[in-house]
Formats: structure tokens, sequence, C-alpha cells
């Protein structure tokens, strides 16, 4: 979600006021330390556009640099 965001210029203020929660919630859905609510989740997918899946997963999203470049990031 976050590189969703920063590519689009769109900041975590702006995202919280469009789907109705406090821009530290944002923060922390990006880090890994909250789960969004299905709700919560809709309403950013919306948002941006993109189904739902493309931003939340079940599983970990793998590293950027392997998802463009196809390999591991280096230490």
């Amino acid at each position: 979600m976050a590189v969703v965001r920063a590519e689009r210029k769109v900041s975590r203020q702006a995202l919280a006021e469009a789907v109705g929660v406090h821009y530290q919630t944002i923060g922390y859905i990006e880090r890994g330390q909250y789960n969004p609510s299905l709700d919560l989740a809709l309403k950013v997918a919306a948002f941006f556009e993109l189904p739902v899946e493309a931003l939340f997963s079940l599983e970990p999203f793998g590293p950027l640099t392997q998802e463009i470049y196809g390999r591991k990031a280096q230490p």
C-alpha cells in the first residue's frame, strides 16, 4: 500500500481523510502493525481503484527488488 500511495503522491493524511481513519492508522497498516477491517481494506482499494488483493494479502509481499527485477535484495 505504501508503494502505491507514494507512486500516486498521496499523503497518509489525504488517504486517511478519504477513507475515514486517523493518519497514524495508515502508517500502522503500512508497517504491518495493524490489520485493516474488511470495510477499511475495501475503502482503500476503492480509493486507489485497485482490487483489494493488489494491496492486501494473507501472505507477505516479497521485497520490491524481487518483484521488479526478479532477484533478491542485497544485504
